[in-house]
């Protein structure tokens, strides 16, 4: 049996995402210039890589993509009261007790929806993306005629767009390696159907799965109620 684990705004939310975040860093390094030097633009199709004029408009379609795409999110979690992501009192302690418990040291916790090491890589990648939309805006800005920028401001702007541009990889990459976890691999699918496995729920996610009983059992009695008074 199936649990839904994803709705389809989720769904929409993270392939979105995960597609313009993949384009800001193809362009953002495009701009460096790194292509032409390493000859990236002599692939079959990548001819236009190094030619600025398109990476950087590339850039800036995929950063408005990234803003749409982070209000809608953000308007989902407070239309839906869903936070079961955002980070919690004792998740990094947890985090280390998971780790612990891949390695034979500990017992691995019950689990939510989310694992805490999952609520924790979501706040820093959140994060990474809130620092980058506002350091990218203003770098945008800085190049109208009537902005104002003092050399050291626009030195820093970029080296702060530039360190979190690096996080965010950095988090990316962690995030596909932990799928080589074989706890971890059914998580997979999920993000294409929003479905997994109940076992697995009721073994890996004892939190939420006791959770979802409750709420069957609250909606149980509900319709029964509703009958009754019928």
């Amino acid at each position: 049996m199936k649990i839904k684990r994803h709705d389809l705004a989720i769904r929409f939310t993270h392939w979105i995402t995960a597609l313009s975040i993949f384009v800001l860093f193809f362009s953002g390094f495009g701009q460096m210039p790194m292509y032409k030097r390493y000859f990236v633009d002599q692939l079959p199709g990548l001819s236009w890589s190094s030619n600025f004029s398109v990476t950087l408009n590339l850039h800036y379609f995929a950063a408005i993509l990234l803003i749409f795409i982070s209000i809608y999110y953000l308007t989902y979690l407070f239309m839906t009261k869903r936070y079961d992501v955002i980070p919690r009192k004792g998740d990094f302690k947890e985090s280390l007790q998971i780790f612990a418990s891949m390695v034979g040291l500990a017992e691995e916790p019950e689990n939510d929806k989310y694992l805490a090491e999952q609520r924790l890589a979501f706040a820093v990648t959140a994060f990474s993306i809130l620092v980058l939309i506002i350091t990218g805006i203003l770098k945008v800005y800085k190049n109208l005629p009537m902005a104002e920028f003092s050399p050291g401001a626009i030195f820093w702007l970029a080296q702060i767009h530039n360190l979190f541009t690096i996080i965010l990889l950095f988090s990316v990459i962690v995030h596909l390696l932990a799928f080589l976890i074989k706890d971890n691999r059914p998580l997979v699918a999920s993000m294409f159907t929003g479905k997994i496995d109940q076992d697995y729920v009721r073994h890996r996610h004892s939190k939420w799965w006791e959770k979802l009983h409750k709420n069957a059992v609250s909606e149980h009695v509900d319709e029964v109620s509703m009958g009754n008074e019928i």
